[in-house]
């Protein structure tokens, strides 16, 4: 993980913020949004609801629900392209992975992966998911630009976990 000055620092003093129990501003720092993020795209986390299907987006400078997003079946694993646009919601259950356009948070069609996916990370150049499928014992790349699943990759029995260097 790459470090730019003073943001190490700042999602610190945010986590310890957060767990004082008060709100994270923009008057934080004074180091630039993160890669992604300005005032028209405000920082935002996303939570995966595996209970009701949906992941709801909280506005960091807030801590407060902007809204929830019906994904699939059993949300269980999230991550966000390095320019911020999208996330890709790993629906457990139901064998997809649902693209949500964080602009406007609104869920796109689902993308058909392996059996029982677990886990996802996104290239550095944002150009590429890779999502882990414990069920079929495969990790299924997908083109971020057209949403479009590529033929499965055979690994290991019951793959649980990734990570990309970068």
């Amino acid at each position: 993980m790459r470090r730019t000055p003073g943001v190490f620092t700042l999602v610190m003093a945010a986590v310890a913020a957060l767990s004082a129990g008060a709100a994270i501003t923009a008057a934080a720092s004074a180091a630039p949004p993160a890669a992604g993020a300005s005032l028209a795209h405000p920082v935002t986390a996303y939570v995966a609801n595996s209970n009701s299907g949906t992941v709801t987006a909280i506005r960091t400078a807030t801590n407060r629900v902007v809204t929830a997003v019906r994904v699939g079946h059993v949300p269980f694993a999230i991550a966000i392209t390095p320019d911020g646009k999208t996330a890709y919601v790993v629906n457990q259950y139901r064998g997809t992975v649902t693209p949500i356009r964080t602009a406007s948070n609104t869920a796109l069609a689902p993308i058909k992966v392996g059996r029982l996916p677990e886990a996802i990370a996104i290239t550095p150049d944002g150009k590429t998911a890779y999502v882990v499928n414990t069920g079929s014992g495969t990790v299924t790349p997908i083109q971020t630009a057209t949403n479009t699943a590529l033929a499965p990759v055979k690994v290991g029995r019951a793959p649980v976990a990734i990570a990309i260097t970068p």
